[in-house]
């Protein structure tokens, strides 16, 4: 490819702390993960802002049964008799210690680094954290290296050692307790006596002081309306004596003593990466470089009972498993367009594997392997990206041993009925569904209220329908003609029953939703899945239509919003308590995947080719105006969660990172969006 592969990584994310202030600060996160499902996260200046920070939050359940394990260090440099504190902490109506003042420089590449710039005695003196994760352990490891001057450096760790949704609190009947072996320090909960956090530093010396520490303040979690308070333990500190350009390597691990070696783990991860972007050819600018490293933190493995461990799509951190939607609509982003192939193989082999009446697993257990199945369109997302993966391939080998059979089992269940009542009705179009349930992706619910009811016929899941069944009449075609006539035939019936059944004409777009007979004329996104999809159901003239209404009443620079502005029930600010959060969640809040489907029916209904699936010539105004709607998320990767794009956003200006600070689809779909974008010519039309 004319590169090195250390030259295809993008170029690191910096932030200049005296530029910016505190609050944008403590909104501005990293984060880093592993293939077991851990993740180590927090804020550019090193104060855990939420519940879910920490330096080691690890993975007992791989990818999930997640423990917030250590929570953060205390650093301390002793100079000449001087002390310098360089850790950030937030306590009710305090920041304590204030080390973000010495934080000279943040950067996020392979690894995190923290480098402080203070005063010594005999001139400035430089101490540089480096923050790295074991590749597939339960494991994380911090360097220090001081510059400028010899000096002391201690080091406190903080425990919390408990369920990374919940909160540690002093508690004598859950007391913690240490003990020292091996030259390890090992912090036990007296009431878990497996669970033990084993914590070494190179050259240190052990000063027991075992304490508590109260009242550790997350402000992320007041905003969204949670309980913000925290005690953390500490067993005491590690003392280093450090020459100047020396260091010390801290690490913890959980349950099992894991050795690292920070330089060769710093190796194998950069090669990895190195691997992943240059899966995107020479073609590739800087932003599509930062999201191929942003797709390598959703690849994990699942481990299942009695088998070996299977790969797996995580769809957000740092709350999020795998769930089935999310995978296959992340996967071709992610995978396909990274040329990640095998790994795409065990992903649809996982979620196949556990097909149940038809039904793809909507998610996977967050501690243990059972699947939940309360899905109406996971299953035919299962399908559309087995497309675009043949597409991308040509393997027509795992088309026909694992695709097409998953492929069939889930049509043939659909049409003739399976759980939760979806089948297709005698128009043959897709319907599923109660007012109790929640089976389309807009899928909140607040105790038995339904927030957004789309049960009966969602144009999305029928848009899916007709794909799903076009897919396997056309891949089918030549191998097993009676089956792709089957197929083909379900496909045009559903065809024409879509064009009467949701086609607004007074207002030139889609219907949202058939309920009992009435259609919901809610102006939402889900329509504009009936363009981008392969081989929509619409004319050239209505999907035009389609993509005008999308793009006057739902497109935002951070991608489309749920319910047009207009509608009553439009919420302009997500946050606040659940409640609050949950009723916002789809009225108006703003998802950043959906970018990737308004791009590409942007270009398919300007196309001239005419190709169902993947446009190719298109015309100079339509590539112009869908680089104008991508440009915005090269600004999206230095907000929120750093070199990620965050799940949602507010629904009005200045769209406000919401939810997850990085979320698989979102990563995917605009990757997935500016790669189709880079494949198309201009034509002659204007």
């Amino acid at each position: 490819m004319g590169q090195t592969a250390a030259a295809t990584l993008p170029e690191p994310l910096t932030v200049v702390p005296d530029r910016r202030e505190l609050d944008e600060l403590l909104a501005t996160e990293w984060l880093l993960t592993n293939r077991r499902g851990a993740y180590a996260s927090s804020t550019v200046v090193g104060c855990n802002t939420r519940r879910y920070h920490g330096l080691l939050v690890a993975a007992t359940a791989p990818p999930m049964g997640r423990v917030v394990a250590l929570s953060s260090v205390m650093e301390r440099v002793v100079l000449a008799g001087r002390s310098t504190e360089l850790a950030t902490h937030e306590f009710p109506g305090a920041i304590s210690p204030d080390g973000w003042r010495r934080l000279a420089t943040f950067r996020q590449e392979v690894a995190v680094s923290f480098v402080f710039r203070f005063d010594g005695p005999d001139g400035p003196v430089e101490l540089t954290k480096e923050v790295l994760l074991a590749d597939n352990a339960n494991a994380a490891a911090v360097r220090y290296t001081l510059r400028g001057a010899a000096g002391t450096l201690h080091l406190q760790p903080l425990v919390a050692l408990r369920d990374f949704h919940a909160l540690r609190r002093h508690d004598p009947a859950t007391q913690m307790t240490y003990r020292v072996a091996d030259e390890a320090v090992c912090v036990e909960q007296r009431d878990i006596a497996t669970r033990a956090l084993h914590l070494r530093a190179e050259g240190a010396r052990f000063e027991p002081a075992p304490d508590w520490w109260y009242r550790f303040y997350y402000r992320a979690e007041v905003a969204r309306g949670q309980d913000a308070f925290e005690d953390l333990y500490t067993p005491g500190r590690f003392v280093i004596e450090l020459d100047e350009g020396a260091s010390s390597q801290f690490t913890a691990s959980l349950d099992d003593p894991h050795p690292m070696d920070f330089a060769t783990d710093l190796d194998r991860r950069r090669r990895r990466l190195s691997g992943v972007v240059a899966g995107l050819g020479d073609s590739a600018d800087q932003t599509d470089r930062r999201l191929a490293v942003a797709s390598e933190a959703f690849v994990a493995a699942r481990h299942f009972a009695n088998r070996a461990p299977s790969p797996t799509l995580l769809a957000g951190y740092p709350w999020f498993a795998d769930w089935g939607r999310d995978a296959f609509i992340a996967l071709p982003g992610l995978l396909l367009e990274t040329g990640r192939f095998e790994e795409a193989r065990g992903v649809f082999t996982t979620f196949a594997d556990r097909i149940a009446d038809g039904l793809v697993p909507n998610r996977f257990d967050d501690y243990g392997d059972a699947a939940h199945y309360n899905s109406i369109d996971a299953s035919l997302w299962f399908i559309v990206a087995a497309e675009r993966f043949c597409r991308a391939t040509g393997d027509d080998a795992f088309w026909r041993q694992v695709l097409l059979p998953a492929a069939q089992a889930i049509l043939t269940s659909y049409a003739g009925g399976t759980r939760f009542d979806i089948r297709a009705d005698a128009d043959m179009l897709l319907t599923g569904g109660s007012r109790h349930t929640q089976l389309t992706w807009m899928d909140a619910k607040l105790g038995d209220e339904v927030v957004t009811p789309r049960h009966g016929k969602a144009v999305e899941v029928n848009a899916l329908w007709h794909s799903a069944n076009r897919i396997v009449a056309a891949r089918a075609k030549g191998a097993d003609d009676a089956l792709a006539d089957r197929f083909a035939e379900q496909a045009a019936l559903i065809a024409r029953a879509f064009g009467k059944a949701f086609w607004n004409a007074d207002a030139g777009c889609l219907y949202d939703c058939l309920t009992d007979g009435q259609a919901d004329a809610s102006l939402r996104p889900n329509q504009i899945l009936a363009v981008s999809l392969p081989y929509s159901p619409l004319t050239r003239e209505q999907q035009r239509g389609v993509v005008s209404a999308v793009e006057r009443h739902l497109l935002t620079p951070a991608g489309l919003r749920t319910l047009a502005a207009s509608d009553s029930r439009y919420r302009r600010r997500y946050g606040g308590s659940w409640e609050s959060r949950d009723r916002s969640y789809h009225q108006g809040t703003v998802w950043a995947w959906l970018i990737g489907p308004f791009v590409e029916a942007l270009l398919k209904s300007a196309a001239d080719d005419g190709d169902p699936v993947a446009p190719r010539r298109v015309p100079p105004f339509a590539l112009e105006r869908a680089r104008a709607v991508l440009a915005p998320f090269d600004g999206q990767l230095t907000q929120a969660g750093l070199g990620f794009i965050s799940e949602i956003f507010d629904a009005e200006a200045p769209h406000t990172p919401r939810g997850c600070i990085a979320q698989a689809w979102s990563v995917g779909e605009v990757l997935r969006a500016r790669r189709l974008l880079a494949r198309c010519e201009p034509s002659d039309a204007t």
